[in-house]
C-alpha cells in the first residue's frame, strides 16, 4: 500500500492489466527501445501490475495535446479494448493536458514515467524521512496538474485547518492546500538536513572514512553492502528495492574501521522532483570520502546506465562537467 491513501494507480489492485508504451522522441534515445520497454515493465512489476503488452512508438513530431500522433492514439485505444487493459503506462513525461487527453481518447487510466516511479517510492519508503521526501515529491508533481481529489490528505494527516472561504473554488482550495503542505514538509526536511549535518560533522571528527555505494537501480549495491557488513538490507531482483539509506561499520585491510553507506539507486530520467526531495539523503553521497560506483556489467545497457549515474552525480555537484 502506498503512503498515499489515493494515488496515481489507486483504482487498480495488484495484478491490474497494464499496457506499457515507449514513445521514442526525436534526439532523446539514449538506449534502445527494447531496453527502455524492459525497464518500464520492471517498474510496473515493482508495484505488482500485470504487464499484458509492451509497444514502441516512434514519434517524429510530438503533439502538444497527446504527445503521440492521432493514429497511434487510436491504435492504443483499440489495444486497450481488445486486451481488456486497465492502465496505460507511458514511459515518458506527460503534461497534465496530455495525460487528460490520452485518458479521454483511449478510455484508459494513464500515468507517465514520473508518476510510476513516484508510486514505487511511495510504496517502498519505510522511514519517516523517506515518507516525507516521497510525499513532497508527489505533491510537487501534482502541483501543476488538475487535482482530482486531495481531501484524503486531510483525513490521512489529521487536517490542514480552514480550506477556503466563500466563493473559493475546489481547485483553488486544493492548490493552496498542496502549497501549505509542501511548505510544512520542507520545514520538516530542513530539520532532517540539520540533524544529518550534525551526524556528518561528528563522523568527520572521527578518523574513519565514509564510503558510499552508488549505482543504477538493481545493479547489486545492497547485495554488496550485505556481503561486506553482514547486514540484512532488502536485496531483491527488482527496481528500487532500497530507498532509505543504511550505514554500517566495516573493517578493511589497512583500515581499522570505515563507514559504508548504501543509497537509493539511480535511473534514467529520474524525476526532478525526486532528486530535489531526496537531496538530504543524497548529501550522504556528496560528503563521502570515497564513492564506489557499483555496475552490473552483464546488463545489455551497462554503458548507458553508467552514463546516467555519472550525469546524476554531476547534477548533485559530486563530479565536474
Amino acid at each position: 500500500m502506498s503512503v498515499f491513501e489515493r494515488s496515481e494507480t489507486d483504482e487498480f489492485a495488484r495484478g491490474a492489466r497494464a499496457l506499457v508504451i515507449y514513445p521514442e522522441l526525436p534526439g532523446r534515445a539514449s538506449v534502445g527501445p527494447e531496453a527502455r520497454l524492459a525497464e518500464a515493465e520492471g517498474l510496473a512489476l515493482a508495484i505488482g501490475l500485470n504487464v499484458v503488452q509492451k509497444k514502441h512508438f516512434r514519434v517524429r513530431s510530438p503533439r502538444a495535446v497527446t504527445l503521440l500522433g492521432g493514429g497511434q492514439v487510436e491504435e492504443i485505444a483499440q489495444i486497450g479494448k481488445d486486451l481488456e487493459i486497465d492502465l496505460l503506462i507511458v514511459d515518458a513525461s506527460l503534461t497534465a493536458i496530455q495525460q487528460r487527453n490520452l485518458e479521454e481518447r483511449t478510455g484508459l487510466k494513464t500515468i507517465d514515467r514520473t508518476g510510476l516511479i513516484l508510486e514505487i517510492f511511495g510504496e517502498r519508503a519505510a522511514t519517516a524521512e523517506g515518507r516525507l521526501q516521497v510525499e513532497l515529491a508527489h505533491l510537487d508533481y501534482q502541483a501543476g496538474r488538475l487535482v482530482r481529489s486531495w481531501t484524503h490528505l486531510e483525513r490521512q494527516r489529521g487536517g490542514f485547518g480552514f480550506l477556503g472561504g466563500p466563493g473559493e473554488t475546489q481547485i483553488e482550495a486544493d492548490r493552496r492546500m498542496i502549497r501549505d503542505r509542501m511548505a510544512r514538509l520542507r520545514r520538516e526536511l530542513e530539520e532532517v538536513k540539520r540533524t544529518r549535518s550534525l551526524h556528518r560533522a561528528r563522523r568527520k571528527r572521527a578518523p574513519w572514512p565514509v564510503i558510499a555505494l552508488v549505482g543504477y537501480t538493481n545493479a547489486g549495491k545492497s547485495t554488496l553492502f550485505n556481503s561486506l557488513t553482514r547486514a540484512t538490507v532488502l536485496a531483491e531482483d527488482m527496481l528500487f528495492a532500497t530507498l532509505d539509506p543504511t550505514m554500517r561499520e566495516i573493517s578493511l585491510p589497512g583500515v581499522e574501521k570505515a563507514i559504508l553507506s548504501d543509497t537509493v539507486g539511480f535511473v534514467s530520467d529520474l524525476p526532478t522532483q525526486l532528486v530535489a526531495a531526496f537531496r538530504a539523503t543524497l548529501e550522504e553521497v556528496i560528503s563521502a570520502d570515497i564513492i564506489v560506483h557499483v555496475r552490473d556489467i552483464s546488463h545489455s545497457e551497462t554503458d548507458a546506465q553508467r552514463d546516467d549515474v555519472l550525469q546524476i552525480l554531476r547534477d548533485l555537484g559530486v563530479l565536474d562537467d
